[in-house]
């Protein structure tokens, strides 16, 4: 068995043991890493993976989804509008929705291209300038622009925590924000933090490093 696998699968054992395990996708998180470090992942039946960079996405996604109709890929990193049309046809789901500019974008794309694409919006949890995202006071208005005004799919919110502290008292805040807004999905957790957001709620955790290992 590929270790890719067997590392999946120690995640899954290790997650099993918290109630909303049953609740949860593991996106695997492949940008950087080739086809072959996907493929025993596919081959395991594993259908959500994550990218960053749509060119990457475009090089290595295609032809594999075109031969795999269960795959869905997840649009996790920052994207330019300019990057929008090629993000509708091969994507499934953005986790990084942060400006009424790029949620006018992704309307006007959807329109031409007939397909819709379930989207979360990204939160500055941390109130760091650093990162991208909506600001925790922010977040209604904007959800509500998004649904009224450009008739997005929002299925719910994602967050980054700020790094070296503790990343639970901010999976509550985001759960919490989620809450009020009606929205069940949460996007949180990666591969030092999963098993924190799953306890959380997360029902989306973005597990790259645990999965294929060190980035070069």
């Amino acid at each position: 068995m590929h270790k890719n696998v067997i590392n999946l699968l120690e995640i899954e054992n290790k997650l099993k043991i918290i109630d909303n395990f049953k609740n949860c996708k593991i996106i695997a998180v492949s940008k950087t890493f080739n086809k072959k470090d996907i493929k025993p992942l596919i081959d395991h039946g594993h259908e959500d993976f994550g990218e960053n960079k749509i060119q990457e996405a475009i090089e290595k996604w295609t032809s594999i989804k075109s031969n795999n109709n269960n795959i869905k890929l997840h649009m996790l990193g920052k994207i330019q509008t300019n990057k929008v049309k090629y993000l509708i046809p091969l994507f499934d789901y953005l986790h990084s929705l942060d400006s009424l500019k790029l949620a006018e974008k992704i309307f006007n794309e959807q329109e031409k291209k007939n397909k819709k694409i379930k989207i979360f919006i990204q939160v500055n949890i941390g109130a760091e300038e650093q990162k991208g995202g909506i600001g925790i006071h922010q977040v209604d208005n904007f959800y509500y622009e998004c649904v009224k005004n450009f008739k997005l799919d929002i299925v719910g919110l994602m967050c980054i925590p700020p790094y070296s502290k503790n990343s639970k008292s901010y999976f509550m805040k985001l759960r919490e924000i989620a809450s009020n807004l009606q929205l069940t999905k949460l996007s949180m957790g990666m591969s030092g933090d999963y098993t924190e957001a799953l306890e959380c709620g997360s029902n989306f955790l973005r597990i790259g490093t645990a999965i294929f290992g060190k980035r070069t």
